[in-house]
């Protein structure tokens, strides 16, 4: 596992935009000098090219493959839900943990297929965090750790990282921290999250707005600790993590791009290794990306969580790269390039 970080204090998190490793122009060059060579017509794999590109970049190799592949799926609690915000108890949180770990969850069985190796860390699920309406929800103490924990888990030999999540209130967590770090109306970021009616979308519009409003005028990281949870955090410090081992990162749906959101606020250079695996049915999502300026690898109209969409994208990505390893050149194939 990676902890190569030393975060010392949230606001040490801006300068590691100028320590980290950044993008290999010259093996992205490469792999688009063999793009040209394969046989097809130019451009006409679309964007699996462009993630054949994306992927050489990152792992510094003009053949990029994908020997491992890993999914951390973290899961918290949160003291928000004091406020109504969502028709489940907390109790949903271990209970799903445990059905993760039993193997019997969407994810389970999408990582399966798709050849990923799946950890789920639950973050002290008896200890929520604090209603961020009243309080600030984590100490920076607090946020570091969990930071830290979510670092310690990234495999430094993998060649991608898929993240996903697991937590009762943490779509009125994630509409948060999406609008504290872009602005806009509380509302505009604000879905059903698991099943939420029009009275509970309301009531998590004018929670967000209150909990946004008390915690004004604070940095990115600063925003992380005020109205996230620790499954942010973690999500946070993994990314931060990869970035470090050049692994490259398949973010999932709203509430995993959103836990990004302060990273992003603090520079946005600290998610250039970050693709985000589907368009959540979150309305919030859609502002998001274009906020972000990253698109969707897929839609499907889902809005689960747990790591989805990610694991389905890692399926979307491997064969950008079979594509792009095992086909044959025009020279190879004595094939007229014309």
């Amino acid at each position: 596992m990676t902890d190569t970080l030393h975060l010392e204090t949230l606001g040490s998190v801006g300068a590691l935009a100028r320590s980290l490793p950044s993008f290999d122009h010259a093996s992205a060059e490469a792999a688009r000098a063999r793009q040209a060579e394969l046989t097809k017509p130019p451009g006409s794999l679309g964007r699996l090219e462009e993630l054949a590109a994306f992927m050489a970049g990152w792992r510094e190799t003009a053949r990029p493959e994908i020997a491992r592949a890993q999914a951390l799926v973290f899961a918290g609690n949160h003291g928000i839900c004091a406020q109504g915000v969502n028709p489940f108890p907390q109790a949903v949180t271990a209970q799903m943990v445990a059905n993760f770990e039993a193997g019997g969850a969407a994810i389970n069985q999408l990582c399966r297929i798709s050849g990923a190796e799946l950890s789920v860390i639950a973050l002290d699920l008896d200890h929520p965090t604090q209603d961020f309406t009243t309080a600030v929800a984590m100490t920076e103490a607090e946020c570091l750790d969990a930071m830290r924990r979510g670092a310690a888990a990234v495999d430094a030999s993998a060649d991608v990282l898929m993240l996903g999540e697991m937590g009762i209130g943490n779509s009125t967590v994630a509409a948060a921290l999406a609008h504290a770090a872009f602005g806009g109306a509380a509302r505009d970021w604000v879905g059903r999250g698991t099943g939420s009616d029009d009275e509970g979308v309301a009531r998590k519009a004018r929670v967000i707005s209150d909990g946004v409003t008390r915690h004004a005028g604070l940095s990115g990281m600063e925003q992380l600790a005020a109205l996230g949870g620790r499954e942010q955090a973690a999500i946070c410090g993994a990314i931060l993590a990869a970035r470090s081992a050049r692994i490259p990162v398949l973010l999932d749906g709203f509430i995993c791009t959103a836990a990004a959101a302060p990273l992003y606020a603090t520079s946005p250079a600290l998610m250039e290794h970050c693709l985000i695996g589907h368009a959540s049915r979150e309305p919030g999502h859609t502002l998001l990306c274009d906020a972000m300026e990253k698109e969707p690898i897929l839609s499907l109209d889902m809005a689960l969580g747990e790591g989805s969409g990610a694991a389905l994208a890692l399926s979307i990505l491997r064969g950008a790269l079979a594509c792009h390893n095992g086909m044959a050149t025009f020279a190879e194939a004595g094939v007229s390039a014309g």
